[in-house]
């Protein structure tokens, strides 16, 4: 166990079950994830040993056969995984924003319904809000589902859908009109579905096409797709909660812890580049000594450390707040933007460190130079965060009178 972004106050169950996190990561995912990644293959093995060791149902209620657990033990987990490879993390994290969005918003239907085989595995969660003419403006979006007698038929094309191909649940976000007056806000007229489908590519059910994977610079072995809805038909039932004009809300909802998870992960890859840089300024020699011992390598090495330090104790307190049943969308957003600038800056640094080497495929640092920049884009931009920090920050200290 390293000496960074140890988390004070874990119960011997979290211990218990970070300690077992981290030895599959290091003996399942790390050995591997290279080799995966260099051919964009889906890591099949990895996601089913994560599915026996229980991680798809970490935090779903022990009533519907998951662990219970709470969001700081997931995004520690989360961490470890990103540690071991980025991708096997987001893999993970639709499939949890999806269950969590039940579990808060769904009807007991719904929740008997989906949670007992989330929990297992069975159904794999992925949700789409994102659409190809919008990126964070949710608000612009056009995908409809208008409703047809006890039917919803939903119209248009969503973009940026991780597991796309290989999930069989996709939680939705549309407008839907219904029911409201002319002029509501956008924001009050939005409604999620619950999409089930068949996994694979093409026409998955009638009326919506998963076309095949979108070519990525980094983040490769998951999947990321479009979705094409064309006179999809869902049944009413399948409106998340029961009641239209509440998906925005329960998006946000989903996407607050879903941003504890982007600051997870950048802490997780940063804590692997720190390591390979440490590991590597031992090993290699110039002018007759280690690299370490080269007073300009011990300041990177210095910073790294600093800045993998910080990202974690962020990370640790976003989580903790949320489970204690306060509002974090504040340090959510600090955490999710401090952490994935830092993760972009130790990857850089870990790469100079490895000079040339740093260059060559052969090397893991290289594939991290790669993945990190995705998460400065990834559940908000860095420019997305700092307008909900500061529209925060302003509510919290409003001048009166």
């Amino acid at each position: 166990m390293s000496r960074l972004a140890q988390t004070a106050g874990l119960t011997d169950i979290q211990q218990e079950i970070l300690s077992t996190v981290r030895d599959f990561v290091d003996k399942e995912i790390i050995p591997v994830a290279t080799e995966l990644e260099h051919r964009d293959e889906y890591p099949q093995a990895i996601v089913d040993g994560l599915k026996e060791l229980g991680l798809f149902g970490l935090m779903i209620p022990e009533e519907y056969g998951g662990l219970g657990e709470s969001l700081l033990t997931y995004a520690l987990c989360v961490e470890e995984i990103a540690r071991g490879w980025m991708s096997v993390s987001g893999i993970i994290n639709t499939h949890f924003i999806v269950a969590y969005m039940l579990k808060q918003h769904g009807t007991q239907e719904q929740k008997d319904t989906f949670l007992p085989r989330m929990a297992a595995g069975e159904v794999r969660g992925a949700f789409s809000m994102s659409e190809p003419a919008l990126g964070s403006d949710v608000s612009a979006i056009t995908s409809k589902g208008v409703q047809d007698g006890e039917e919803y038929v939903l119209n248009g094309q969503k973009m940026w859908l991780t597991n796309g191909g290989s999930s069989t649940l996709v939680a939705v976000l549309c407008r839907s009109d219904e029911g409201h007056p002319e002029g509501t806000p956008a924001h009050k007229s939005m409604t999620t579905f619950l999409v089930e489908k068949e996994p694979g590519f093409g026409e998955v059910r009638p009326g919506l096409t998963i076309p095949g994977k979108i070519e990525k610079m980094g983040y490769k072995g998951v999947d990321t797709t479009e979705l094409i809805m064309d006179g999809l038909r869902i049944p009413a039932n399948r409106v998340l909660g029961g009641t239209t004009g509440r998906g925005f809300y329960q998006m946000m909802d989903g996407v607050e812890v879903g941003r504890v998870n982007v600051a997870a992960r950048g802490c997780g890859v940063a804590q692997r580049a720190f390591e390979l840089g440490v590991s590597y300024a031992q090993q290699r020699h110039t002018f007759g000594k280690a690299i370490a011992h080269h007073q300009a390598i011990q300041f990177k090495l210095a910073e790294m450390a600093t800045k993998v330090e910080a990202a974690h104790a962020m990370m640790v307190n976003a989580a903790r707040k949320k489970d204690s049943g306060e509002r974090n969308d504040l340090e959510a957003g600090m955490a999710k933007y401090l952490a994935s600038e830092y993760c972009k800056e130790v990857v850089e640094d870990a790469f100079r460190i490895h000079g040339g080497y740093g260059f060559s495929k052969e090397y893991e640092i290289e594939r991290l130079y790669r993945e990190a920049p995705m998460l400065l884009i990834g559940e908000g931009t860095a420019e997305i965060q700092k307008m909900i920090i500061g529209r925060r920050l302003l509510e919290e200290y409003r001048l009166q009178g």
